[in-house]
């Protein structure tokens, strides 16, 4: 007879743990997807690059930045919130595709 190894042992609440786990990384990927997709859709390589223009001395350039800056900070409470909803059992989890039409769309400057 052979002994058990209870290091091995995965239970219902292990189980959870990696399903929220899962959940949350797939929900933050598409939507840091989502962030960089909206920084390129207007010609910036990264959101990091268009967060680096919320300085410039170029007015166009800085407003841009300034707003996706507040856009990108409002996305991603909401993000945070929705998931600390789905981890306290407020909420079922949303798939990526369903998070990312959750968050604030941008107004960008005239």
């Amino acid at each position: 007879m052979s002994n058990i190894d209870l290091s091995q042992l995965v239970t219902a609440e292990d189980k959870a743990a990696a399903e929220a786990e899962a959940i949350r990384v797939a929900v933050t990927a598409a939507i840091d997807a989502h962030v960089e997709a909206t920084a390129r859709s207007r010609n910036y390589n990264s959101a990091a690059a268009l967060a680096g223009y919320v300085a410039s001395t170029v007015g166009p350039w800085a407003a841009e930045a300034q707003a996706f800056v507040a856009w990108r900070d409002s996305v991603w409470q909401a993000a945070f919130a929705m998931l600390a909803d789905v981890q306290a059992g407020e909420r079922a989890a949303p798939s990526p595709a369903e998070a990312v039409a959750e968050i604030p769309d941008i107004t960008w400057p005239e």
